[in-house]
């Protein structure tokens, strides 16, 4: 199967690639020669080959969640904060610091 340049843009643009034309050249012959040889894969008779998931013969290991009670405090993860707690929370710098007169400060 050939492909042509608009057709690899396409693709590109479905990717969210941008590609430069010189890339385009290229992808355009590769991509070419990976569809042809999934064009090949139609041609093989898998009528006697049953449906597999995977082959590994795993499977899924789930577990019950315990609950611990009995854990830290809210009050003791907040005492570990290098910054001040007000109101139960921790206090953060702004990452809009204010001017003088109170309103937030625009960018340059």
């Amino acid at each position: 199967m050939s492909l042509n340049a608009d057709q690899v843009r396409h693709i590109a643009k479905l990717a969210r690639l941008t590609l430069t034309e010189e890339e385009i050249a290229k992808f355009t012959k590769d991509l070419g020669g990976i569809f042809t040889l999934i064009e090949q894969l139609s041609e093989v008779d898998t009528s006697a080959v049953a449906a597999t998931a995977q082959v590994t013969g795993l499977s899924n290991v789930s577990r019950i969640d315990d609950i611990r009670q009995g854990g830290a405090t809210p009050d003791a993860l907040l005492a570990t904060s290098p910054l001040p707690v007000r109101e139960h929370q921790i206090e953060t710098p702004s990452a809009h610091p204010s001017t003088s007169s109170g309103q937030v400060s625009s960018p340059q």
